[in-house]
């Protein structure tokens, strides 16, 4: 039996899309605390490059699961899905509403469908001999073992790709597929999902304000420079794609700045792209196009 204090509100979608804004206001709308479901900013000192919410912004919204891992070492979804319920129902335990927001899917359904997630020791052994192929060899391997995650993953990540062919090959099966019950999830949430939807052109347009914003007085560079210098290495770097790969390569002298620019851009493009193909899968998704909207479906669910 769901009770009323198991309410979980999600609030997700495309990179660029808003869903920092409208999650602090719905949040002092609903008497909520948010709980991040970003892959990226759970990482200490990865602030501009991963667009984490500053002290500012949050309005005196409480957020947990920001800045809870050393970027030296990796942050698995197990742990994630551990430190999130914790917090998830450390919230419910005080009367809030406790609001997911993030963009990282295999975060999101770690919660919203309870999915038992592999605990795989690393196979050095097996991850040497997945090393010797390239990323367009892992990349196609992946897609004959397990397609569904091979239309989401960062093909242009090595250890991303080691990694998924490592869980495949070392247990048998795919990533567990989506739980489409319409209302709740084995971790008995009551769950409402929302995610904010916007045109290819404005996801495009708001990357490029947001990138434009983080260059100002090389602001994400300094970033970048200081994670370097306190012991996170160039290949360490390359790993969080995106704004770290590009601007790691820049810093090396591998690309320009314009280059760098560029190639953010589009990466972050095709991100976006990634993500609708995730979150389409899931026919639960109610998706809105303002605060106003989001402010409805809340008032019928809760």
């Amino acid at each position: 039996m769901i009770s009323k204090n198991n309410k979980l509100i999600v609030i997700l979608g495309q990179t660029a899309s808003g869903k920092t804004d409208l999650s602090v206001k719905l949040a002092k709308k609903f008497d909520g605390e948010v709980v991040s479901a970003d892959s990226r900013q759970v990482y200490k000192g990865m602030d501009i490059g991963s667009g984490k919410i500053t002290r500012k912004e949050m309005q005196g919204i409480k957020h947990h699961l920001l800045d809870v891992a050393s970027p030296k070492i990796r942050f698995s979804t197990a742990q994630y899905q551990k430190l999130s319920l914790r917090e998830i129902r450390g919230i419910q335990r005080r009367g809030k509403v406790p609001i997911l927001v993030g963009g990282t899917g295999f975060y999101i359904q770690s919660i919203v469908d309870g999915i038992v997630i592999p605990e795989v020791a690393p196979d050095w052994k097996l991850r040497k001999e997945l090393e010797k192929l390239s990323v367009k060899e892992m990349f196609a391997k992946l897609q004959k073992l397990d397609p569904k995650r091979a239309e989401i993953i960062d093909y242009h990540n090595p250890r991303r790709l080691v990694r998924a062919l490592e869980i495949v090959l070392k247990t048998g099966k795919p990533v567990p597929k989506l739980d489409r019950r319409p209302t709740s999830n084995q971790l008995g949430f009551d769950v409402l999902e929302i995610a904010i939807l916007k045109t290819k052109e404005e996801i495009k347009k708001n990357i490029q304000k947001r990138l434009e914003k983080r260059l100002v007085n090389d602001a994400m560079i300094k970033e970048i420079k200081k994670l370097l210098k306190s012991g996170v290495s160039f290949k360490r770097l390359q790993e969080f794609g995106l704004e770290y790969r590009f601007v790691a390569q820049y810093i090396r002298g591998l690309i320009s700045h314009q280059q760098m620019i560029d190639a953010i851009q589009l990466e972050s493009e095709h991100y976006a792209k990634r993500q609708m193909t995730w979150f389409k899968r899931d026919g639960r998704i109610r998706w809105i196009k303002n605060y106003r909207e989001a402010e409805k479906l809340i008032k019928e669910f809760i």
